[in-house]
């Protein structure tokens, strides 16, 4: 039998303790303040405050760890995460208070990051961790993974209103043009005009749904049947999974869309880069020709033709490049007709000799009796990617993305709460979200140099160990 006996009451104790013993050697954040200098934090916003006039200021490295407190540790709100680091030892000692000082009242921190601060500081706070990781020699560009997640908008679905989409120009409009009239030119046709569609109308922007909430924000078909207001993360990493670019869109934008402002930013940093690794949505004519024509490889997956089961597909149509035709699979010639505004060479078969095919019926629905087949003029680029989708080297890197990319954004919405933000306006949640990657970035650049200096000691550990005793000259 043991004796019970109470506890004393030791609340009103007092007690004089060094606050630095009490946060683990190993924490998180020892683990950050080791290897990054947050003094530059100065040099970013020094031009933001006055000098000589004013209040005396909030120091700002104790709003950007707080922020960074919230993103590192998954809080979902700014008010909740001042509420956290009144109560934990650690992060108080993360931005250098005591036991005792009063925390920032959380609107004090909001209208930093919301007015006083610049879109800028946040694009020059990111940079700056990814200059560190590139700096310590972490970063391996080589293949870079691209993909697109959403965010669901703080904004209420049944809260809308219609609008007509406004047209906007693609980056490779003005060359995907001056091709077409090389071609239309090259096979007896006349060029396109400015105003030129094809004896079309140019049809009005389609109709789309905006919300009255947040009319930044894009209306997401999420699944079959749900829809929700969102933004899209397009994202960039590389093989150990450190975040390399991101761009945030309404949720509404197809990622193909924004695929040239990540790409162009990336390999303008890492010129290095030689495979691009992104998913089906990206299969485009254009992308595997920029892709190609910088001298690098597209890794792509294989995407489901377009067209209705039991018929014929694309492939089944061969095109003769010397003859400029196209055969059926009975081995019928399709002639040249000409080449759309969209950039497809048009083929028309006879309906005359289609009329007794016998597989008709798995050819073309048309009453005419007529089959016509598209083919890209950027439709050779497609064919190489799928070379090097068939390639070693390709299906090795393409594995990787359920590793790299996907893993990312899984730790980003399950670690670091990415699933849903308060936030309103595209430009605030930009800024919420490069603010969100630079802090997984710093999470895993300590992390790992951490890692590297236990392994470093255990190593020492074991030569000590197994050279005990013996004497080198």
């Amino acid at each position: 039998m043991k004796m019970l006996k109470k506890p004393e009451n030791l609340r009103k104790n007092l007690q004089i303790v060094d606050l630095d013993s009490l946060v683990p050697k190993d924490h998180l954040l020892r683990k950050i303040d080791r290897v990054i200098d947050f003094n530059r934090i100065y040099n970013l916003v020094e031009h933001l405050y006055c000098k000589d006039t004013g209040r005396p200021a909030v120091d700002p490295v104790v709003l950007v760890k707080i922020v960074l407190i919230q993103h590192l540790f998954g809080i979902r709100s700014l008010r909740q995460t001042v509420k956290e680091i009144d109560m934990n030892i650690a992060y108080r000692w993360f931005l250098g208070y005591d036991l005792t000082t009063k925390v920032p009242h959380f609107a004090t921190v909001s209208y930093a990051f919301s007015q006083r601060f610049p879109s800028e500081v946040f694009e020059e706070i990111f940079t700056w961790i990814l200059e560190e990781i590139v700096n310590r020699g972490y970063i391996d560009a080589e293949t870079i993974f691209t993909d697109a997640t959403h965010i669901k908008a703080n904004a209420n679905r049944k809260k809308y209103t219609k609008a007509l989409a406004k047209k906007t120009a693609r980056v490779f409009d003005e060359q995907l043009r001056k091709e077409i009239n090389q071609d239309r030119e090259k096979n007896g046709k006349k060029p396109l005009k400015d105003k030129d569609d094809d004896n079309d109308e140019n049809p009005p922007g389609n109709q789309i749904i905006v919300s009255t909430t947040d009319s930044d924000s894009g209306l997401f078909h999420k699944g079959e049947h749900k829809v929700e207001f969102a933004y899209t993360a397009h994202v960039a990493c590389d093989k150990n999974n450190f975040v390399l670019g991101v761009e945030v869109t309404p949720g509404n934008v197809h990622d193909s869309v924004v695929f040239d402002r990540v790409y162009d930013k990336v390999v303008e940093h890492f010129p290095q880069t030689d495979t691009v690794v992104v998913d089906a949505g990206y299969k485009t004519p254009w992308i595997c020709k920029k892709i190609i024509d910088d001298g690098r490889n597209p890794s792509m997956p294989y995407k489901q033709p377009y067209g209705k089961k039991g018929f014929f597909r694309s492939k089944d149509f061969v095109y003769d490049e010397y003859y400029n035709c196209v055969l059926c699979p009975h081995n019928q010639v399709l002639p040249y007709v000409t080449t759309t505004k969209g950039g497809y060479r048009q083929f028309k078969s006879n309906p005359a000799i289609c009329v007794s095919c016998p597989d008709l019926i798995r050819c073309t629905q048309s009453r005419h009796h007529q089959k016509i087949v598209h083919k890209h003029i950027w439709a050779d680029y497609i064919e190489q990617a799928e070379d090097f989708r068939h390639s070693s080297k390709g299906k090795a890197t393409y594995s990787l993305r359920s590793e790299t990319i996907e893993r990312l954004f899984a730790d980003a919405k399950e670690k670091h709460a990415m699933r849903y933000t308060y936030h309103r306006g595209l430009a605030r949640v930009t800024n919420w979200v490069k603010l969100k990657f630079a802090a997984i970035n710093l999470k895993k650049l300590a992390t790992w140099v951490y890692g590297e200096k236990l392994s470093f000691s255990f190593f020492l550990v074991l030569t000590h160990k197994k050279y005990r005793g013996c004497c080198f000259v």
